[in-house]
């Protein structure tokens, strides 16, 4: 029997919806890549008497408690959230919190994971499917969108990040974007997305994107992310204020591109902003270029894209892994 699990999982940055309407048959499907940092990582282990400690203590709670009472497990808990990737910042906070809880008290108990199972359970996944996906494996992940089964959206391709390139994530601590009922409301009020924009949409993810992957073209990329950010944020910017949620955010991504950085566009509902660099060396020079340009709230980090899920490991059962 294990005395204690510990699960780290990736944030995400959502590069952008397909369809957002569903007029080719599946709505939203999503272009989206796991992080090296921010992470979430959650501790459990058995205990006299349930015990929640950390950030997002009441997000976890209600998730353990329904995930007991789906499994039959009646035993308490100690769960620590040691760290938690920010709340409502477009880093795919919620569905992350959601499955590690879930991973740590099936690995606790000896129980299969069953990730698609818990996400629709924990009513995760309901637009997007690159959290979950971000969750069994790392790499860009493309996925199909929803269609009337409530399953979650399904990964339709994947492909590497080369571990030589750098994300530029631009943060702003001071302000949230969209989430929870303004966020059905935005969606609600919006147009329908023109039929034309989904298709030039998914030829620059087809034609543009993947291949630039393979071929780790990171020009042919950028522009291919930059097309696909300007199409979506026009289209949500009436709901958030503009391309951007952040005045302050939009700003620094501005100065970025002026130092070279490429691939300029915002995670989701933001405020969380984010460009790509080549390298290390090179995108330590595009920070110090735009550094002068961040105020009290702002941050730019330096990130790796990762090509892994989550990790998993256990005392007790010898487990250790991904």
């Amino acid at each position: 029997m294990s005395n204690s699990v510990t699960i780290k999982v990736p944030s995400r940055l959502h590069l952008g919806f397909l369809d957002p309407n569903g007029v080719s048959g599946r709505r939203f499907g999503s272009l989206g890549l796991p992080l090296s940092e921010p992470e979430t990582t959650v501790r459990l282990s058995r205990c006299q008497e349930t015990v929640i400690e950390g950030p997002e203590s009441e997000r976890a709670a209600a998730h353990l408690a329904n995930l007991c009472r789906h499994l039959g497990i009646r035993s308490h808990h100690r769960l620590v959230i040691e760290e938690a990737i920010p709340r409502h910042a477009g880093l795919g906070s919620g569905t992350q919190i959601a499955l590690a809880v879930a991973a740590a008290l099936r690995t606790l108990h000896q129980l299969p994971l069953d990730t698609s199972g818990d996400a629709t359970m924990l009513a995760r996944g309901n637009r997007s499917g690159i959290g979950i996906a971000s969750f069994d494996k790392g790499g860009v992940i493309l996925d199909a969108g929803k269609d009337d089964s409530g399953r979650p959206p399904p990964v339709i391709a994947r492909f590497p990040f080369p571990e030589a390139w750098r994300v530029l994530l631009i943060l702003d601590h001071d302000l949230d974007g969209l989430h929870g009922e303004d966020e059905v409301a935005a969606f609600r009020d919006l147009p329908t997305f023109p039929e034309s924009g989904v298709g030039e949409i998914c030829r620059h993810v087809l034609m543009g994107a993947m291949p630039a992957l393979v071929e780790r073209d990171l020009a042919a990329f950028g522009a291919a992310i930059s097309a696909i950010q300007h199409l979506v944020g026009s289209y949500f910017a009436p709901a958030q204020g503009g391309l951007f949620t952040s005045r302050r955010v939009e700003r620094l991504a501005k100065r970025l591109a002026e130092a070279g950085a490429t691939g300029i566009g915002q995670s989701s509902w933001g405020p969380t902003g984010f460009g790509f660099a080549p390298s290390e060396e090179a995108a330590r020079e595009m920070v110090a270029a735009a550094q002068q340009a961040a105020g009290p709230g702002t941050e730019i980090r330096i990130v790796r894209g990762r090509n892994a899920g989550a990790e998993i490991s256990a005392t007790g059962l010898g487990l250790v892994g991904s």
